[in-house]
């Protein structure tokens, strides 16, 4: 059975690619019982459980995780916080339920989310960003944003990006992408007519807003996207090409500098845990 993507809310649970991409778990559940009876199954099942969490944020969900973790005295579950939002959160655990069927071993799965995260383009238009606090904002755009109409485009991940819509471009990526968009109130075109066409991705999908979108950017006026890698076959090439270490606590295979299941550091000569290594796709790569 292939390492088991858990994620904290059924609405970051997007559909399947193809017939082959493993299903996301939803954890934990409504009780602390039903949370540690469906853990221990899962790793009794999978062998290991890589639980994906937003990173901002005191949510009741990833301390009953961490409980969970605790009770169980398992070193099979990893809890990992990501600093996306929620959209590119969901498309994050999509790449690694497809990556979960590959010959990649459970620490390296793990240990990949940070690197495939820095490969997630996740923004949103919003009508108003005087409640954003996840993206920094200029004062005048805070004054700007009371205008009536107005409308801002903001790229949270991989580097923060704030630009107002019909005078500047948002960057995107140098790489092939699909783009997964989601729609609050009031609907708006932009994403789909012109940003989608600018950054050349390679088709576009519409899904559900998560719950959590409107509370991440601070307003219902809405519309978020997230932009990434698609290709199984292309995300396998990128994990599988950066070097592996063995992790020094818990000897699980990684990639990077930190194990995804023990959180320990990779240890170097130096006694410094080395930088994160990731490799770039070439240009116009897909």
């Amino acid at each position: 059975m292939p390492t088991a993507i858990a994620v904290t809310s059924p609405d970051l649970v997007l559909p399947p690619l193809d017939r082959q991409t493993p299903p996301a778990i939803v954890q934990p559940g409504p009780t602390l019982e039903q949370s540690l009876n469906a853990m221990h199954t899962l790793v009794e099942q999978h062998g290991y459980v890589i639980a994906l969490h937003p990173a901002s944020g005191a949510d009741p969900a990833v301390q009953r995780l961490r409980t969970v973790r605790s009770v169980l005295e398992s070193d099979r579950i990893a809890v990992l916080g990501v600093p996306l939002p929620p959209l590119g959160l969901a498309l994050l655990a999509q790449q690694l339920r497809q990556l979960s069927i590959c010959d990649l071993s459970p620490g390296v799965l793990a240990s990949s989310a940070r690197l495939l995260a820095h490969y997630i383009y996740a923004g949103a238009v919003l009508g108003s960003v005087a409640k954003l606090d996840q993206v920094p904002v200029p004062l005048t755009s805070h004054a700007k944003s009371w205008m009536p109409g107005a409308q801002f485009g903001v790229l949270a991940n991989p580097r923060p990006q704030l630009v107002r819509i019909g005078q500047e471009e948002l960057p995107g990526p140098e790489f092939g992408t699909r783009m997964l968009v989601a729609a609050g109130q009031p609907p708006s075109d932009w994403v789909t007519a012109q940003l989608a066409p600018a950054w050349r991705v390679q088709g576009v999908a519409t899904v559900p807003l998560p719950e959590e979108s409107v509370r991440w950017w601070g307003t219902g006026r809405l519309v978020e996207f997230a932009a990434g890698l698609h290709d199984v076959s292309v995300l396998y090439q990128l994990v599988s090409s950066v070097r592996r270490e063995a992790c020094h606590w818990c000897g699980l295979e990684l990639i990077g500098d930190r194990c995804g299941f023990c959180a320990a550091p990779l240890s170097s000569p130096s006694g410094q845990p080395p930088p994160a290594v990731t490799r770039a796709l070439p240009r116009g790569g897909t």
